[in-house]
Parts: structure tokens; sequence; C-alpha cells
């Protein structure tokens, strides 16, 4: 991957009435601007540079037991964007561009087995967003299907247990975000990984474990916890407007990068590329370049016996339905040097500043390298003995059991927060290193 100027993307065009990038088939994505009101939020208003995709994307991972034991057939793959080259992805990570073949490309590998997932249906299926601070409306399927009959593992899929995903996620850089986000939509990823590992042995585990069980009483009942999301959704005032990205108060081009004036936030950079074992060998693109390694993290607490995690009712312009349940503390602290004081986020100091011996999950986990250059965030579970108000409005105690009844359903917990669910789940597992041989089996 080599960076190019804007104007030097192959393929992209700048529309001379908005200065929106464009593909020039149409397809894919843009950049454009949005401009965003907020009038009850730290900042009131803002204007920035967005991505819209309006594409709903597949993000699929194939599973199938052997001797007992659940495997997911995973992609060893490589996107522009990730810090490291190649991350572990699901089955198929394509977005309706990709896997129409607009840009003249091969066929996605095993995309039939997910538009047809035979008579039994999939495991899971649900539409999730991604980032709301930097996509406006996007969205993907996340999709989980149990393969029937033989299957033909290509060159850069292995199947891995979940006990071997789950245990990875303490690598750095090493399972992509697509992968995280379909990992924790799986209702029985819990029961799988201690039918595969056995059962925890240490306090911190039993309340996890306990926290997964539909019987565990939570702090709130789920009716209160959907209640909560309806108000806060209902009470939050967001305008948000698209607008050209030529004339975006208090950002400027140059040949190489659109930034704000401060310096701060992120860039839009352009790229080209080649790759192996993609569907096309070269391309180019624009990509977003945030500025720093941000910050992702559940405050978690035992109350009666049961593992609680604190959720946040986070608001971001570019969510189809304005608040999504987020992770106690997300944010890039380098950003937060150029806005009001009262933008920090709550509990910051909180994860920050915790005792070491508190910190039970600790990895740099890099976002969605398809669209995001080195975009890379700590991720971070810490136990503390902190209390919230039970009506706070902007914060609640819920089970992982709760957790995961909503990502049953579409727009309920945001990536981040997704991604911290995988990574929760994890922690299910033994200490000890992921296996590194790899399954080779022909089924």
């Amino acid at each position: 991957m080599e960076r190019v100027p804007l104007d030097a993307l192959a393929g992209w065009e700048t529309d001379p009435g908005t200065g929106n990038l464009r593909h020039h088939t149409g397809g894919f994505f843009t950049v454009e601007g949005l401009e965003v009101r907020m009038p009850a939020g730290p900042v009131p208003a803002w204007s920035q540079p967005i991505i819209n995709q309006p594409e709903v994307g597949v993000l699929g991972i194939l599973v199938k037991e052997f001797d007992g034991i659940l495997h997911c057939l995973m992609q060893a793959k490589v996107e522009p964007g990730n810090a490291n080259g190649v991350q572990i992805s699901p089955t198929v990570q394509a977005t309706r561009s990709n896997y129409t073949a607009v840009h003249g490309g091969r066929p996605v590998p095993y995309l039939d087995r997910f538009r047809d997932p035979g008579p039994r249906g999939p495991l899971v299926d649900v539409r999730q967003s991604e980032q709301g601070s930097a996509f406006h409306h996007k969205r993907n399927r996340n999709i989980v299907v149990e393969a029937e009959g033989e299957v033909e593992v290509h060159e850069g899929f292995h199947w891995l247990t979940l006990g071997q995903l789950h245990r990875l996620l303490a690598e750095d850089d090493v399972v992509n975000m697509d992968a995280r986000t379909v990992l924790s939509c799986l209702p029985f990823a819990h029961a799988e990984l201690a039918r595969e590992l056995g059962a925890p042995a240490d306090s911190f585990r039993e309340a996890l474990f306990r926290s997964c069980d539909p019987s565990a009483e939570a702090r709130h009942p789920l009716g209160a916890v959907l209640s909560w999301i309806t108000e806060a959704r209902t009470r939050t005032d967001v305008h948000a407007r698209r607008v050209p990205l030529a004339r975006l108060p208090g950002w400027h081009r140059t040949p190489e990068r659109i930034s704000h004036v401060s310096g701060a936030f992120f860039d839009v950079i352009g790229v080209r590329v080649e790759a192996g074992g993609r569907e096309v060998a070269h391309w180019s693109q624009p990509m977003i370049e945030p500025h720093g390694t941000g910050v992702v993290a559940f405050l978690t607490r035992s109350i009666d016996g049961v593992l609680h995690v604190l959720m946040n009712a986070r608001v971001e312009a570019g969510y189809m339905d304005v608040v999504e349940l987020a992770p106690t503390v997300q944010c890039t602290p380098a950003s937060y040097e150029h806005l009001p004081r009262s933008a920090r986020p709550r509990y910051f100091d909180a994860v920050e500043r915790a005792d070491p011996a508190r910190v039970r999950f600790r990895s740099v986990l890099s976002e969605e390298g398809g669209r995001f250059h080195h975009a890379r965030n700590r991720y971070l579970i810490v136990d503390t003995d902190l209390d919230v108000p039970p009506d706070d409005p902007d914060y609640r105690w819920m089970t992982v059991h709760q957790l995961v009844e909503l990502l049953r359903h579409s727009h309920y917990l945001n990536i981040q927060a997704r991604s911290l669910v995988a990574c929760l789940q994890s922690l299910l597992t033994p200490g000890e290193p992921a296996p590194t041989t790899e399954r080779k089996d022909r089924v």
C-alpha cells in the first residue's frame, strides 16, 4: 500500500459541484460532509466529513462441529488499513459492491452458503451498525450459518474453535473488527466455550459465567432497560444533515488530505493498494486516518454474585436511531485537547487510573481496515466497586445475558460494545496462549 494524492485515486472522482469523493461506478461509498446540531450535547454543533455507504454488507461465519466441538471457518485477510497487514476475518466479509462484482473481480468464496443457508436457516441473522462517528447509517448483515455437507477449505481459510478465537482476542491486532462483531452475536458462545474448555475456576469468571445465565438476577429487568433506551432516543434532539464536502467549515483540502484546521480528530487520505488473495489484485480508495489511539472500556462489577457491565446510552450523528448502547468509556484522548472539558467521558479516570490488578482484559485491536487507516483502540475490561444511581439517565448496569439478548436485534449495541462483548466472553477461557496449530480437515 502507498499513499497517493486524492486527485490521483484511480477510479475515483471529485464532484465539481459538491467536492464529494465518489467512485466512477456510483458503487462502494462516497465521502461527503455532515452538519450536526445537538443543542443539549457538550458540543452543540459541528461539521465533519462522513462516509456514506448505503449498501448492506455481509459479515458471515460458517461453523461446523468436529468431534463435538464447534469450529469457525475464518480467513486470514489483508486490508489496506490494517496496522500489521493480515488479520483473522470472517468467512465472508463483503460489501454489496464487492459481491455483485462492481469492480469486475472474482466471486466471493462461500457467499452462496450465506445467501442460501438451507432449510434450517441461519443460527444468527441480524443487521448491525458500524461507527456512527464515521459512517452515515451504515449497516452490515451479521450472519452465522452451520455448514451442511462437504466444505472445501480454500487457501487462506482455516477452521478455528471458539476457544482459539477468543484467546486470540488477547493478542494485539489479530482478530479483526468484523470477526469480533459476528462472534458477539452468537447467543450460545458461553455455553460452547464451557463445553470446549471446562467451567471457570476463579470468582470473577464464576460471576461472569452466572452473568451469561438467562436466570441470573439483573440490577434492571430487560423491559426497564428497553424503556430506558427508548426514553433516551425520544428525549435526544439531534439534527444531522448531509452537506457538500467542499464547504465544510473548519476543514480544508490539500492534494494529500482533507484535515481539520486544528490538526485534530482525523484526516481523509488516499491510498493505492496491491494485495494477493482478494477479489481484485489492485485498487485505489479514500480512507479515514484517525489521530491517536482510542480507549474503549467496560467497567464491570459483581452484584449479588452476578457480573454486571456499565453501559452508556450514547448519541452519535451517524446512527440510524439516534442512540445505541456503548461501552462505559469510548473516546480518543487526543481529541479532547480540542473539545470542552464537559465533553470528557465521565468514567475515563476510573479506567485510566485503575489498579492494574483489576484490569481483567487489555488488548490493542484494530478497527475496520477497509475504510480506516491504522485505526486502533486499547480495549479494556476493568473490575470496579463503583456504584451508579439506578435512575442515572445515561448509564445502566446490565448482565451479559441481557447484552446478548439485545444482540438478537438491530441497533441496540454499537460496534465498540460488540467487540467488548466478544472480549468479555474470552475471559471464560483459560489463560494459556492460543494454540498455533491449524486444522486442515476437509469434511
